[in-house]
């Protein structure tokens, strides 16, 4: 009888043996004599028939199959599910865990990356938060950092989409099952002595990203801090509503003055130098529209709509999608007059992260206390740039009272501040989409469609 069995069909243990005999160029009969397990014993376990192989036996079989550590924990997961702890524990490594790859460069953060980067090369800042709007980019920032660490010193990077729901997204593995286990115990947060005797004294980066959708997990972090000394941890959020003690680092939209702001010394010279959100959107613009060349009048046109939508990263992508139905000059029509009608892009329903950014964008705004949101409409009407003694002349209070709203806005990604002469007062600005949701008028996204000349 031929001892060759049929492929797998699933990710189940049957399946995975065969792809690993199959990959390591084996058969049974070879696989049996480099292993010391029966041939009769592999046909049962890739036909399905065994439920609960002994350990050793699984180990003898990926030792003569010589398979990585990420394989060897799928395919004891896949025999015994109940035991995450007691797998990750035993092969916990960097190959394990690691931050998922960037798409694309990242732009215009090297201050920002290095001061990130700084903090946790240090063994005093144990516990960071990227706090900043929705959209801004704290999440492409911290997965740069991690992939760094984890790159260039071979630290295990435990990855963690709080928004996530366990068993929901791309193909199951590892890495994904180990993530899934990760954000339950954050979650649960009085079980999270499984994930001590995982990482114990390793040095490890844990990122948990968008931790408002688990803000009670607070305590449980601090518990981890405590017992895994060589333990660091980012959180991005949208909000630092209840600081654990660690460092906040605000995270404002890229730098994107307009044109204008500073003419070229001489013809011929970049109109973008210092502007890294134009640079950004002139290669989503690139992307959307090959046939359009970066000419000075572009790029000043380009300017120009990363200026009206603040430099945010996920609005200059959301409104470069546009570009498949609008000039640039259409385009800064719309930013100029609407510009809340670019932040979703042309197809916002097809997204799955949840709500738009324009909704998100609001939920920013309408989270603020009313005393917060009358100061920052009277902030709307001064004249750029505004200090914090003009913000408490417009807004009626004392002087300790603005700074602390002041503060918290600058913290929410409200307001950002502007280059001032140096040794001057910190001037300030209110975003213009913050403006424009101030002024709450949001027309249909139907009339953008319809759009003519």
């Amino acid at each position: 009888m031929n001892s060759e069995s049929a492929p797998g069909l699933n990710g189940g243990l049957d399946g995975l043996l065969q792809n690993a005999r199959r990959r390591a160029g084996l058969t049974q009969e070879q696989l049996a004599g480099l292993s010391t397990v029966s041939v009769r014993a592999i046909r049962d376990l890739e036909q399905g028939r065994v439920r609960n192989p002994r350990k050793e036996t699984l180990k003898l079989l990926a030792n003569a199959m010589r398979m990585s550590d990420a394989r060897r924990v799928e395919l004891e997961l896949a025999a015994d599910a109940h035991s995450a702890g007691r797998v990750f524990q035993s092969l916990y490594s960097a190959e394990l865990a690691a931050p998922p790859t960037p798409l694309r460069p990242l732009a215009g953060r090297r201050a920002e990356l290095e001061a990130l980067t700084g903090r946790l090369d240090g063994q005093h800042d144990r516990l960071l938060t990227l706090v900043g709007l929705p959209g801004v980019g704290k999440s492409r920032l911290a997965q740069e950092a991690a992939l760094l660490l984890h790159t260039r010193d071979r630290i295990p990077v435990l990855w963690v989409p709080m928004a996530e729901s366990p068993g929901v997204g791309a193909e199951r593995g590892p890495q994904s099952t180990m993530t899934d286990w990760v954000r339950s115990l954050i979650r649960d947060g009085e079980r999270y002595e499984e994930l001590t005797s995982v990482i114990g004294s390793k040095p490890t980066l844990i990122v948990l990203d968008g931790l408002d959708a688990a803000p009670a997990a607070g305590p449980a972090l601090l518990n981890l801090l405590r017992a895994c000394e060589r333990l660091k941890i980012i959180i991005t959020a949208r909000q630092a509503a209840q600081p654990l003690g660690g460092r906040l680092l605000p995270l404002a939209p890229l730098p994107a003055p307009l044109p204008t702001d500073s003419a070229p010394a001489r013809p011929g010279d970049s109109l973008l130098p210092g502007r890294p959100a134009a640079e950004l959107m002139l290669s989503y613009v690139s992307h959307m529209r090959p046939d359009v060349l970066p000419t000075d009048s572009v790029t000043a046109t380009v300017a120009h709509i990363c200026h009206c939508l603040d430099g945010i990263p996920g609005a200059l992508e959301a409104a470069a999608s546009w570009l498949l139905l609008h000039s640039p000059e259409q385009l800064l029509d719309i930013a100029l007059t609407t510009p809340l009608l670019l932040v979703d892009g042309v197809t916002p329903e097809s997204l799955d992260s949840g709500a738009a950014l324009s909704e998100l964008l609001r939920a920013a705004v309408t989270g603020l206390d009313p005393r917060t949101t009358d100061l920052l409409t009277r902030l709307t009407e001064l004249p750029d740039p505004w200090t914090v003694d003009a913000a408490a002349r417009a807004g009626g209070g004392t002087l300790a009272e603005t700074a602390r709203d002041v503060h918290c806005l600058l913290l929410r990604g409200l307001i950002r501040q502007l280059p001032t002469e140096p040794g001057g007062p910190v001037g300030f600005t209110v975003l213009n989409l913050v403006r424009e949701l101030l002024e709450d008028r949001r027309p249909a996204t139907a009339e953008l469609v319809g759009a003519t000349d």
